[in-house]
């Protein structure tokens, strides 16, 4: 089994069949074999059984660069596409003084200028949903404790208001 640039995993026929008969592969469709013709003799087998068994598919060369294709999938977010449209407004009406509207606004600032306003939004989708499914995650850790946004969103727990953290160690 290996990796390849694109973090396709590719596997040989005998690596398939000895994961499939271990029940290491929960989901056949996220399994690329290397050999086109066992892929295809294997989807011709399965026609009679096709509502209960997934096709293999075959790993295609992708015909792009390793930087276009990392552009492409920094665009995808998986996640609800009309979730939390209102991020900023939702943060300033968590803040209970003006200390805490000066710090988000400062950091929103930075948080834009980076370019990282999806990456936010994703962020609290993840903690809402982890919060949702009752996933346990960190209290917080390394620089981005700096943050008070972070802190609001609840991907850590620090208040770098009270400790007096500056927001540029998180975004150096």
């Amino acid at each position: 089994m290996k990796t390849n640039e694109f973090g396709q995993v590719e596997v040989t026929e005998q690596e398939a069949f000895t994961a499939l008969l271990q029940k290491k592969i929960p989901n056949l469709a996220n399994v690329f074999l290397e050999d086109p013709i066992v892929i295809e003799q294997y989807n011709a087998a399965r026609n009679t059984n096709a509502d209960r068994i997934p096709p293999l598919l075959a790993l295609e060369e992708l015909k792009i660069s390793l930087e276009e294709f990392d552009k492409v999938n920094q665009e995808k977010w998986f996640m609800p596409q009309d979730y939390c449209p209102n991020l900023i407004e939702w943060l300033f009406s968590q803040c209970s003084n003006d200390e805490q509207a000066i710090r988000v606004s400062e950091e929103l600032e930075l948080f834009i200028q980076y370019k990282m306003m999806d990456v936010l939004r994703y962020v609290k989708y993840l903690v809402d949903t982890m919060r949702k499914e009752g996933i346990v995650w960190g209290v917080g850790r390394g620089s981005s404790v700096a943050s008070y946004v972070l802190y609001l969103i609840g991907v850590h727990k620090i208040d770098s208001i009270k400790y007096n953290l500056d927001i540029r160690e998180f975004l150096k």
